[in-house]
């Protein structure tokens, strides 16, 4: 039976990736940074290695007896003092090293779409320095290149029950999210697939204004959209970064770059945008009851 070292497994992707490892027979271990933070039935069913992937020496023969890793490791927001270089790029090369050192068969890492192409991100120069590394290291490897989670969508629901959505432009420009679970999938699927980069998005491509009018129909509202001038989204990304450090702007920067571009994958998966935001409106209503 082989074993899996999971890095990331309390995040939104990740929890997917280790049920589903699971469900595959897999053996898993979890390296978490707070065990704490996964529940007393994941604790039962993984080795769980309570470790901070920045701290090289409590990776320490992490990867010993392990066959596969599975890297989800990266930030979007960054927090405690860690950049993007800190996290994207330097933690994924303290568990690259462990699994050179104890001859890891494969090596699989979570990316993104267009991360190659969009160097000039912060976000991204540290996700494709480590892609570099990656491909030089002697190990098979596979990067897998998904164009957004489902999660990320989550805004323009929000917005929509508010109200209203603002999107920039005419909200012509497209993409196909893909869930977590269907994204799981894909990641697990490259254990024993020979290919080396997977582009992947959801089941259905849809247009910015597709995606508003499916967050006002799941909550039975009335769709209100404003358009903002595309230049106002060019403005904002040059002021931010000009005025502010690298850690603020990070995620603002690729937030307003990814908003003016087409981002379409090719379609994988089962789960729709309307039903995920219908689960969101549900879990809500739950909670207010």
């Amino acid at each position: 039976m082989e074993r899996v070292l999971l890095a990331g497994a309390t995040g939104y992707l990740g929890r997917y990736v280790a049920h589903e490892l699971k469900r595959r027979g897999f053996l898993v271990s979890a390296v978490v940074r707070n065990a704490s933070r996964l529940t007393a039935q994941e604790r039962e069913l993984y080795e769980v290695i309570e470790a901070e992937v920045t701290n090289p020496e409590s990776l320490s023969a992490c990867c010993e007896g392990v066959d596969a890793v599975i890297s989800t490791v990266g930030i979007t927001r960054q927090k405690d003092g860690l950049t993007y270089m800190d996290v994207d790029y330097q933690a994924n090369m303290n568990l690259l090293q462990q699994a050179k050192q104890s001859g890891v068969r494969k090596f699989i890492y979570v990316s993104a779409l267009n991360g190659d192409t969009l160097k000039h991100l912060k976000i991204f120069q540290a996700k494709e320095a480590f892609v570099e590394q990656l491909k030089s290291s002697g190990l098979d490897y596979c990067v897998i290149r998904p164009n957004g989670f489902f999660s990320d969508m989550s805004e323009i629901y929000h917005m929509a029950k508010k109200g209203r959505v603002y999107l920039f432009g005419d909200g012509k420009l497209r993409g196909n999210p893909i869930h977590g679970e269907d994204l799981a999938e894909v990641c697990i699927d490259a254990i024993a697939g020979a290919e080396k980069v997977v582009n992947v998005g959801g089941p259905q491509t849809l247009s910015q204004n597709d995606i508003a009018m499916t967050a006002f129909q799941a909550l039975g509202k009335t769709a209100k959209v404003t358009h903002i001038p595309d230049w106002c989204r060019v403005a904002a990304c040059k002021l931010l970064t000009t005025l502010t450090s690298s850690k603020f702007y990070g995620p603002f920067e690729f937030f307003l770059t990814v908003m003016g571009i087409e981002m379409v994958a090719p379609q994988y998966g089962r789960h729709t945008l309307k039903d995920y935001y219908l689960s969101l409106n549900e879990e809500e209503s739950k909670a207010s009851s």
